[in-house]
């Protein structure tokens, strides 16, 4: 008689899975960062990480560090995005961070991707958000205390869909008062669905982050349940204005600003798909920039490519990227000019 497989107990819950391990080291006593994905093989690697007193320099590449784990799913497009903007992208889990394996400051540009982080439970970014803000580690320090002084340091905060609802709920955006309290927040959308579709975005000409220097409009897709962004109050929706802080806006097809669904996907306050922090350091979006890479990615490509043979095949969204490794190489390479100029 043939033995029945056993199968799990549906009515046991699963046990839980700690994530309070150790450094995992090599017989030589090197680092074993797990989970690090190389972004050419694609595929994980137990290699350790390299690690720099300090970011880009002279004759290094500028680097964005891109977290994953726990539901989060465009980690690769990010990546893909950084490599074809000239920089280099190193994709790891976010647990190899809060252990201490992983230090932020090593990298010049830290990045949220898109995805479902712990499944949207309790809504979009709650989670992680809080995890962010409570999680202590050893030295009795949270990751939102070391993204802050991140960010002190002149150094750069990408968050995509899922990414920006993160940062809208940590209060990283928009940070009127400059305390990291949540000021507005990201709702389900005014459709009362999962919104999947291209739309149009304006840039507010006034903003200040590198992020969006020289852009003016940019097609990409939406994919998000709660892209709505809902401001509270007549004085913070002031402010936002005031301050150029909602820098991107939905449009209709003439580049209007506009509430109309579905060029406004989600019924988002002052028709907003992005912010910026007061700084430009900080930058979040709904619509999905890694999506739109090349071209090829447009499911209109092959009219307007007809229609205009000397059409650029990069995709709007790659703009971005460019943007803001420009701005950080430029940086580095003000700094040795400075130094010269004091040792003189």
């Amino acid at each position: 008689m043939e033995e029945q497989p056993k199968l799990p107990d549906l009515n046991t819950p699963p046990r839980p899975q700690l994530d309070h391990g150790g450094p995992i080291t090599a017989a030589d006593g090197s680092l074993q960062v797990l989970g690090f994905k190389s972004v050419d093989a694609g595929h994980e690697s137990t290699e350790p990480l390299g690690h720099s007193a300090q970011g880009a320099t002279a004759n290094q590449p500028v680097r964005a560090l891109i977290l994953t784990g726990f539901g989060i799913n465009c980690e690769e497009e990010f990546a893909a995005a950084y490599k074809l903007a000239g920089a280099e992208p190193t994709i790891v889990h976010l647990n190899q961070v809060l252990h201490g394996h992983v230090s932020i400051h090593d990298y010049d540009i830290l990045n949220f991707p898109g995805g479902f982080s712990f499944g949207d439970d309790l809504g979009s970014g709650v989670v992680l958000a809080n995890k962010l803000r409570y999680r202590k580690n050893a030295e009795g320090r949270t990751l939102l205390d070391d993204i802050k002084q991140f960010i002190a340091n002149g150094k750069f905060v990408m968050g995509i869909c899922n990414g920006f609802q993160v940062l809208v709920k940590l209060g990283l955006l928009p940070n009127l008062s400059g305390n990291v309290t949540p000021e507005v927040t990201l709702t389900h959308n005014a459709s009362g669905r999962y919104e999947d579709r291209w739309v149009r975005l304006k840039v507010n000409p006034k903003s200040n982050s590198p992020f969006l220097k020289g852009i003016d409009s940019m097609e990409v897709p939406v994919r998000h349940g709660e892209g709505r962004l809902i401001i509270k109050g007549e004085e913070t929706l002031a402010e936002i204005q005031g301050r150029a802080l909602n820098c991107l806006a939905y449009t209709d097809f003439d580049g209007s600003p506009t509430d109309v669904y579905p060029h406004n996907p989600n019924g988002a306050d002052l028709n907003c798909a992005g912010l910026t922090d007061t700084t430009g350091q900080v930058f979040g979006l709904m619509p999905h920039p890694e999506a739109f890479l090349s071209l090829y990615n447009h499911p209109d490509w092959a009219r307007r490519k007809r229609q205009n043979p000397g059409l650029s095949e990069e995709g709007d969204g790659l703009r971005l990227f460019r943007n803001i490794v420009e701005h950080v190489q430029s940086q580095t390479a003000a700094v040795p000019q400075e130094a010269s100029q004091f040792s003189s």
